[in-house]
Formats: structure tokens, sequence, C-alpha cells
């Protein structure tokens, strides 16, 4: 079976083809600057060289059709034909409280989500528009929505309703709905494959570190709390974003500043975090380096980027009873071995103990804690969009 997956952006739009008989990634790819100047494919069949292509399009549909052209090209596709698509999965940002688990996509679902396009107003529209797109380009074909917020949706009221008013939860759908969820879903089990642990069982803190980050406490495969909110701006210190806030201080900056709410949301989403605190850079890499050479700012947004992220861990290890691991994944859990050295030590009170040589590793999946320590570290290297293909196959008629 193949099965491509697609995670359609305001202005780009990624793709990948997957063999579901051995899961291996046959090719991907991604538009970039649709409906801009200068767009360009990037694309590589399995692991040869990226090409790049200067295009001529304007919308998400003919970035499309040049995608398909590549996937049947005699000379660098993987495909004889369209014909082989047994599936498309889609990346979907919000699915709201109405989609706990992934979905074919029909006019409801496509109206569901058009539903939630005010929780997620830039990507929802892109998300719907990548799905349309598919179904004229792939009539027939099945397509899967999978919602970065589903796997989430097990956590009780205690841990996702906000203490305001309930009338703006009933009415407007105001909670946590938490986010990265296909990514937190997929370290979750493969952790539990990779420890011999007992999915129906394991309590894991799963630490999606990356620009966005985000972290999610899971028992049994359920998840019981999660750092992201209403948006993807709650929680962790990130590249841009902010993270917690007091939220006086969203009204208090609008009165001496003159800001409007867009321009606040600018703000918070996009001039803050490690790039707002440092003066400097969002890129982790930058700030370690920064802060090697004497930059004060920097390393104070590195010691509050710890500091938050400690402060959630404590929290979700006490709220699970204990844990059995925490798993590091994304850009920074994966390759930052300074960081997660860092991580650790601020965790030694737990039992927790680094072993230095195993943590001297970057984007493969090892234990890097010691045989003593109570609790096991684990670096697990993320595949969302396997896990979107894992998904649509379930669900698939064909």
């Amino acid at each position: 079976m193949k099965i491509l997956v697609v995670n359609s952006g305001s202005s780009s739009l990624k793709f990948t083809m997957f063999d579901m008989d051995d899961h291996s990634e046959l090719c991907k790819g991604v538009v970039e600057r649709i409906g801009m100047d200068f767009p360009n494919l990037v694309y590589q069949r399995g692991k040869e060289d990226k090409i790049e292509t200067k295009l001529a399009i304007k919308t998400h549909s003919e970035a499309l059709k040049v995608v398909c052209q590549k996937l049947i090209d005699p000379d660098c596709g993987v495909l004889k034909s369209l014909k082989e698509v047994d599936a498309i999965g889609h990346r979907v940002l919000h699915g709201g409280s109405t989609y706990t688990k992934p979905i074919i996509v029909n006019q409801a679902v496509k109206d569901g989500i058009r539903h939630c396009i005010p929780f997620g107003p830039l990507h929802n529209p892109a998300n719907l528009g990548g799905i349309e797109a598919c179904e004229s380009v792939f009539p027939g074909v099945e397509n899967v929505a999978v919602f970065d917020t589903a796997f989430h949706q097990t956590m009780k009221p205690e841990a996702y309703m906000y203490a305001i008013p309930r009338t703006y939860y009933e009415k407007f759908g105001i909670r946590k709905y938490g986010f990265h969820g296909t990514s937190h879903q997929y370290v979750y089990y493969k952790s539990c494959e990779f420890l011999k642990l007992d999915p129906k069982k394991a309590k894991i803190i799963t630490c999606h570190l990356g620009n966005g980050s985000s972290l999610a406490a899971v028992d049994g495969g359920n998840v019981v709390d999660t750092s992201m909110g209403l948006t993807p701006l709650m929680g962790l210190v990130m590249g841009t974003r902010c993270g917690d806030l007091d939220p006086a201080v969203v009204p208090f900056l609008m009165k001496q500043t003159g800001c409007t709410p867009e321009e606040m949301d600018v703000m918070m989403n996009k001039k803050s975090g490690l790039l707002g605190v440092s003066e400097y850079s969002s890129d982790m890499r930058d700030i370690l380096g920064a802060s090697k050479e004497g930059n004060v700012k920097a390393q104070q947004a590195l010691n509050m980027f710890l500091h938050r992220l400690i402060h959630y861990i404590g929290g979700y290890y006490l709220m699970l009873g204990g844990v059995d691991a925490i798993v590091f994944t994304g850009g920074i859990g994966e390759n930052s071995d300074p960081v997660r050295k860092m991580i650790t030590e601020r965790l030694a009170v737990l039992g927790i103990k680094l072993d230095e040589k195993a943590n001297d590793t970057h984007g493969k999946q090892i234990v890097i804690s010691t045989p003593d320590s109570k609790i096991k570290l684990l670096v697990m290297p993320t595949n969302e969009e396997l896990m979107i293909a894992m998904e649509a196959q379930k669900l698939t008629t064909k």
C-alpha cells in the first residue's frame, strides 16, 4: 500500500510518499512560496540528493499538480501511475472537541474543519485547501484528516478547562486543546516498543523540543495533561513564542503602547521567546553559542527556557505518580546534547543520572541514562508524517 502524506501551510505544501509494506519513505519534498514571488519545489527521492526547481504557480492546486508530475517522472519519480496512491493523509492543526481521532474526510468533516478556523486561522484554511486540492487531483482516493489536537482529547476537565466563566467554554469552546499530538503519540508508542514497556500501563513524559515546544504527560496511552492550550502559544518558552504569561500583561501593554489585538498576537507569537529575551536569535544553537561567549541576554533566555521546562516536568511527574521514562524529541530534543545535559542536572533530585557518552548523540533513538538511573532518559526521533500515514492506513477501505 502506498500513502501520500500532505501538510499544507498558508504558503507551502509539504509531502511524503510512503510504502506502507515496510514503512519506507519513497520520496519527500516541499513546494515553497505558493502565491508569492519565486515559488520553488524541493524534491528528494529516498536518500538521493535534493532537486530544486523554480516554478510558475500561484495556488495549492497548481502546486499539487507539480508534485504529482514529479511523483511519476520517469527519471526521478517513485510511481508508474498516480493510481498507485491508495490513500492520502492530511495534517490538520485544529479539530476542536469534535475530532478525537483521525477520520475519513467527507463534507461534514470539511465543514467541521472550517468551523475550527477561529482556533487555527492561519493553519486550518490551508489544511482544508490541501484536502480539496487532493480531492480534485486524486478523484475517488480517500483522504484522512489527522488532527494535531486529537491525541490530547483524553484529558479530563480539570486539565483542559480554564477557570473563567463556564459560559465561554459552552458557547465558544474556550479550553485547552494541546498540539504536536501526532508527534507525542508517535514518540510515546515507539518509546514503549523500544523500552519494552506495556503501552497500556506505561507512564511517560514526552518532550517535543524545537522552535515550537510542548510536553505531554501520558499514562497508558492517555494524555493526562499537555503544555500547549487553546492555541500553540501557551506553555514553554519557545523560539519566538512567549509561552505562559500573566493575562493581565496583554491589556496593560495594549493601553501603554496602543497595540491592536493583531499586533499583540504577532508580538507574543513571533517576537518573543528566545528571540525576544536574547534580542539575538530564536535558534537554540545560536543561543548556546552566544551564552558560551558571555552574552548575558542569551544566557538569561537559556535559563528561562530551562526553568519553565523543569517546572512542567516536575508537575507532570507528580500528576503521573512517578514515570517510567522521560523522552526527548524534536529539533532540540534530538540533537542538542548540551541542553539535555542541563535538563538532567536539574532533575538529579529525582534520581536521574545521565550517561554522558550516550548523550553525545544526535538524531537517533538511544537511552542516555545510566543503568542505575531511577528514571530512563530516552532520545526518540519523531516522525509525524509516518504517524499520519499509519493512521490513514488503519482507516482506508481500499
